[in-house]
């Protein structure tokens, strides 16, 4: 079966999509989602990416607003984040089934008291393959979010082949991306929150992923989000601190060659096509294989913990506790598989039926 694998020709076509969230509401952004979704599975694409932590909508305040000032806009953030799994992966789920494609979503996911910068990957049968929380969030991002573990640095099989993810500067980390390359994925999906930082942030952006390209031999689909004029007034009182939400928009399709399938997309909503002609990856690695013929391992390899980082474990003579292939302890339960009270803020909302029915 391998040999039959390796011989057959596949070309696989993806979608990455720039495009501005809604900053009033969940339901707003979902809604620009699945509408996204749709025209992205309309132009035959088999596997859909969207920006860094989209839904609700990147936390752009925090990157302009001193830290006594963004209370307001922080609650609100948990307010509408995303509970995995619930209401929003529920419809997501149900538009890749209903689509045949998979969607690689990334979302403010709310768990207890704490938000994380969580990337999803859903697979064309609706099932959601991975769930990974960025590794370090960067710079003004320590305020709003927590930090993931080495459980989700791990490369899934779906339908369109071996998926990778990374969030923004974790490519800036080699042994995160060593770990992803050390699993053979064959399309590695980037994400960027796009308007910000200015237009040097799209280059260095470029620079990254076409790298990662080449080094790992894969392809990378990159989405950056969209902020319009009207939203950035809105994020900063401070005229002069506008342009810190401007620039930074590089979603991008590249060969394992290091080069653009297409042109890249810098400014403005819209969706790239293309498609991956999968031979490229053999073709890539038979000159330079990084993990393997090119790798020196007896020299230098990798070490990842790949266990779940849990803030308790208990040392009793009861079965342990089990945990999810997301990389979370399951919930606790009262011993007859109900739920505990105590999980009751992992569905703090009441938007199930609003968003259920978004899915129709």
């Amino acid at each position: 079966m391998a040999g039959k694998r390796i011989a057959e020709k596949r070309v696989v076509r993806v979608g990455a999509v720039q495009i501005a969230p809604d900053l009033d509401s969940l339901e707003g952004t979902l809604t620009r989602v699945l509408a996204a979704l749709d025209e992205a599975a309309g132009k035959g694409a088999e596997l859909v990416v969207f920006p860094e932590t989209f839904v609700p909508w990147y936390p752009y305040f925090s990157f302009v607003l001193p830290p006594v000032l963004t209370g307001a806009e922080h609650l609100r953030l948990y307010e509408n984040a995303v509970v995995v799994p619930g209401p929003v992966t529920e419809v997501v789920a149900a538009s890749a089934r209903r689509l045949g494609v998979v969607v690689v979503l990334g979302v403010n996911e709310r768990d207890h008291g704490s938000l994380y910068n969580t990337q999803l990957v859903f697979d064309a049968d609706g099932t959601l393959a991975l769930k990974r929380r960025k590794l370090t969030p960067t710079f003004h991002e320590r305020m709003i979010w927590g930090q993931g573990d080495g459980a989700g640095l791990k490369v899934v099989d779906t339908r369109v082949g071996r998926v990778g993810a990374l969030a923004c500067w974790e490519h800036y980390n080699p042994l995160a991306r060593y770990a992803l390359m050390a699993q053979h994925e064959e399309i590695h999906v980037a994400q960027f929150p796009g308007s910000l930082v200015g237009p040097i942030f799209a280059e260095q952006i470029e620079v990254t992923i076409r790298h990662h390209a080449l080094e790992s031999g894969c392809f990378v689909v990159n989405s950056t989000g969209w902020l319009t004029d009207e939203q950035i007034a809105r994020i900063s009182p401070e005229e002069k601190l506008r342009r810190a939400l401007t620039g930074g928009c590089m979603t991008a399709i590249i060969s394992p060659e290091g080069s653009h399938v297409v042109p890249p997309l810098t400014s403005g909503e819209g969706i790239l096509i293309a498609d991956l002609d999968m031979a490229l990856i053999t073709k890539r690695k038979r000159m330079m294989d990084s993990v393997g013929h090119y790798a020196r391992p007896e020299l230098l390899s990798l070490h990842l913990d790949n266990r779940p980082a849990v803030p308790m474990n208990l040392a009793t003579q009861q079965a342990a506790p089990s945990f999810t292939s997301y990389g979370s302890a399951t919930d606790e339960t009262d011993g007859s598989g109900n739920r505990s009270p105590a999980d009751a803020d992992r569905a703090p909302d009441q938007r199930v039926a609003v968003l259920r029915g978004a899915a129709g």
